[in-house]
């Protein structure tokens, strides 16, 4: 007697879509894609790789463009993530639905998923959208809805995506994270061939002629689109940090919590340390310097005597000078500031893209590649661009465009 086999209906396919700029995270993206930020030391896309590989699903395919170099040398062929990714190159960012068709011919299997390779996504949610029988969608409900696409449902079947509605008539969003089989492919090429280069004008065409699940979100799922979106990501990528301490520590240092310290990294005597706190490779901090919770410093950094960080990213490369104070900031790579730097904390309003958005407790954001001098103090949620030059005793009141010069 024969027995049949049992059929694997795991999906084992993956597209990541990592080819687009973004412009709304200036500065931070004049020289990396948005894909590559750093979220408690880690690229934004390789929460997105292990929640992928975490599932079984090893074989990804990353659509990449927009500084595609930065994300394939970081990655390579995938080996150290257990993963084997390959690449498909969109030449020129003309939306998301000629994005995913530059993928079709890696793709082997019949069912794939596909995803924003700029939002942090967990292992729990990618299991149930695998489990689930045919075409899926993963949403989540927002406060502001109107800023992404907006799902209306009908039971556990999305009936109508609304791309950024001027009045959202629900608060259930679409992730972008979808499983579909490859027809899919057909019905994008027949719209980008129509001029709707958007994966989002596909979907509904797929909406009103085929059967879309949508699921909420089982799990950990974040959105970075502005840059005080990195402070609020690395709070969460730094949740529930185990305690690794490498390299040196010196006498009369005090670390409390969860804190990282990479490797060849000195941590001078009189440090306060309370975690969660991440520390990369090759680092010299103090002596006398506190660093408060929900901090990621990158490799390479130093941070002179005296100084105080909290709730800051500080990219690689970055040396801080002594007596400074950086708060719910987010300092670029290679960055060099000389003593007494001061960022002011507060209430403001940012404009990006013509938007105004009320922001709490913010601090400042700075491009890669400053050299700013001594005591200067930055106003809360002022951005500075790449590759400026500042005097000392500065106050900046207003947003600094690249390559600037305040003398």
């Amino acid at each position: 007697m024969r027995i049949p086999l049992k059929m694997d209906k795991m999906v084992r396919e993956a597209i990541i879509l990592a080819a687009g700029e973004g412009t709304r995270l200036k500065p931070f993206t004049e020289d990396m894609p948005k894909v590559m930020l750093p979220i408690a030391n880690k690229p934004i896309l390789e929460y997105v790789v292990k929640a992928l590989v975490e599932n079984g699903i090893s074989n990804i395919i990353m659509v990449v463009g927009y500084k595609k170099e930065s994300i394939m040398n970081y990655f390579g062929e995938g080996r150290k993530w257990n993963a084997n990714i390959v690449y498909a190159i969109q030449e020129k960012q003309l939306g998301t639905g000629h994005a995913l068709l530059q993928a079709e011919r890696h793709v082997k299997g019949r069912e794939i998923l596909i995803l924003p390779g700029d939002n942090i996504i967990d292992k729990g949610s990618i299991s149930k959208l695998i489990s689930s029988d045919g075409p899926c969608l993963i949403i989540d409900e927002s406060e502001l809805p109107s800023k992404y696409g907006v799902v209306e449902m009908e039971n556990d079947v999305v009936i109508k995506l609304i791309e950024k509605p001027e009045r959202a008539e629900s608060n259930l969003i679409s992730t972008g994270i979808y499983k579909f089989e490859k027809e899919i492919f057909k019905i994008v090429r027949e719209n980008v061939e129509a001029g709707e280069n958007k994966l989002t004008d596909a979907l509904q065409f797929f909406i009103e002629n085929r059967k879309l699940k949508g699921i909420k979100v089982d799990g950990q799922w974040k959105d970075i689109v502005y840059p005080w979106n990195l402070l609020e990501a690395n709070e969460e990528g730094l949740y529930g940090l185990s305690s690794s301490i490498s390299g040196k520590i010196e006498k009369n240092v005090s670390i409390k919590g969860n804190v990282v310290i990479g490797e060849g990294s000195i941590i001078h005597s009189g440090c306060y340390i309370e975690g969660p706190v991440i520390i990369g490779k090759g680092c010299e901090i103090g002596p006398n310097t506190c660093i408060f919770p929900s901090t990621s410093i990158g490799d390479n950094v130093i941070i002179h005597p005296f100084s105080e960080i909290k709730n800051s990213v500080i990219m690689d490369n970055a040396t801080i000078g002594s007596g400074s104070f950086i708060s719910n900031s987010v300092i670029g790579k290679s960055n060099s500031i000389s003593s007494h730097f001061s960022t002011i904390t507060g209430d403001t309003y940012i404009e990006v893209d013509g938007e105004l958005h009320k922001i709490e407790g913010i601090g400042a954001f700075i491009g890669s590649n400053c050299k700013i001098g001594a005591n200067v103090v930055v106003g809360s949620g002022k951005r500075i661009g790449k590759k400026c030059i500042i005097s000392s005793n500065k106050l900046i009141r207003e947003d600094i465009p690249n390559g600037s010069r305040v003398v």
